[in-house]
């Protein structure tokens, strides 16, 4: 399937250092596609830590119950992904993928199996032919480099329109650290715990239970905050591999104020990555952001914020270019959280729509449609029973996201 780059595509793909402790090759392995890569593997130094958070979907794959697993041992050693099958509702077939997978990968680098982490994204219940992939692991690892980040996001990409890759520069206690991160999404996103898949690597030297802490609150307030379609796959997969490279000094709880600026640039990492999946929606035109204030807890504001950003008839009317704010009020009733009809706000790109539920007096839609006409819009939404507020990404809906997936198995 050949895709039009999204028109919310940034305008290049970021320049990211390489990280100590970590190399990545990748390969045209053929699972599904032709003439492209569809395989990426990361080899960790010895030492690297590791943290998680995966689908919650009842129909989880074959990789996400593995890593499931393998987290709970806090080490890593490998990382393969593969695209083009998500090898999902593929029964014992799939866990026989995996377990084969990560032998070949014991049998290359010697490691322990827990210390090997799968994912898959693609197609959902096919067999996912794993011969292909072990046959070329040996040669793929000739080919490990430090350098190699841009091709690593190419890899493991399906129906995105562009690779999604984030770096940030940060300190722990005066001993400067690198963060790297690469992701993949663009439909069947409404995460219920991270994006389609994220893969995140830091030279730090922290504990895994660190790690978890930190990777957790972040995810929050960035994958879990977007919204393409209201579909959460079966593959979600997030995690943050530490090489401890940097030989900061050591750190044991998640709460030291040493990690102030490292919890800050990694949070700004995932929310950059997150926000390059929502632009990247199937068939997007418009990037939208709903702000929503005044509910009686933050997640109570999040989860009105999915409730406007889930709406096909407020997404359908973004990308028709509708300030039809009745859509927001409709969708605010349905998100099943505390809201007060009649001291309800909306303001549609910083213009005040609607106030202590009603029109505001003398209202002109006028400017409000010329919002609308924009590529970025901006929702705001005030439920007037509380301090508790959120912000959550989505993006249009149009023609474009039937066309995708009508075609997406051919």
């Amino acid at each position: 399937m050949s895709l039009k780059v999204s028109p919310l595509a940034p305008a290049a793909f970021p320049a990211m250092p390489p990280l100590a402790g970590l190399e990545v090759t990748t390969g045209a392995c053929g699972l599904k596609y032709r003439d492209r890569t569809d395989v990426c593997v990361m080899v960790f130094d010895p030492g690297t830590t590791v943290a998680g958070v995966l689908t919650r979907s009842l129909t989880a794959s074959a990789p996400v119950l593995w890593c499931r697993e393998a987290l709970s041992q806090g080490s890593a050693r490998a990382l393969v992904v593969n695209s083009g099958n998500a090898n999902a509702f593929t029964g014992a077939a799939g866990t026989g993928s995996v377990e084969r997978t990560v032998g070949a990968v014991v049998d290359l680098i010697g490691c322990a199996p827990e210390e090997v982490f799968i994912a898959s994204t693609g197609v959902i219940g096919e067999p996912l032919p794993d011969d292909r992939l072990t046959s070329a692991l040996a040669d793929l690892a000739k080919l490990l480099r430090t350098d190699a980040w841009p091709e690593a996001a190419a890899a493991i990409m399906t129906t995105d329109t562009y690779p999604k890759g984030a770096t940030r520069s940060t300190e722990i206690n005066g001993t400067q650290v690198t963060i790297n991160g690469i992701a993949k999404g663009s439909g069947m996103i409404a995460p219920d715990m991270a994006t389609m898949l994220s893969f995140i690597a830091t030279d730090a030297a922290l504990p895994s239970a660190v790690l978890q802490s930190l990777l957790t609150q972040a995810n929050e307030r960035t994958f879990n905050s977007i919204t393409v379609d209201g579909d959460t796959s079966t593959s979600d997969t997030l995690l943050l591999f530490a090489t401890g490279k940097a030989d900061n000094q050591a750190i044991s709880s998640a709460e030291d104020p040493a990690l102030t600026a490292f919890r800050e640039a990694l949070e700004d990492l995932l929310q950059d990555l997150a926000i390059q999946v929502v632009r990247d929606g199937e068939g997007a035109s418009k990037f939208v952001t709903i702000d929503v204030s005044g509910a009686e807890t933050p997640s109570a504001a999040r989860r009105i914020g999915l409730a406007i950003g889930n709406s096909p008839l407020v997404k359908t009317a973004v990308a028709g270019e509708d300030p039809n704010w009745g859509r927001i009020v409709m969708a605010v009733g349905k998100a099943g959280e505390r809201a007060d009809r009649d001291r309800l706000s909306i303001q549609i790109g910083g213009i005040e729509v609607a106030k202590n539920g009603w029109v505001v007096p003398g209202y002109d839609e006028t400017p409000v449609a010329a919002h609308m006409k924009g590529q970025d819009i901006d929702i705001a939404v005030d439920v007037g029973v509380g301090e508790g507020a959120a912000r959550v990404w989505t993006c249009d809906l149009g023609h474009g996201y039937i066309d995708i997936n009508a075609d997406y198995r051919s």
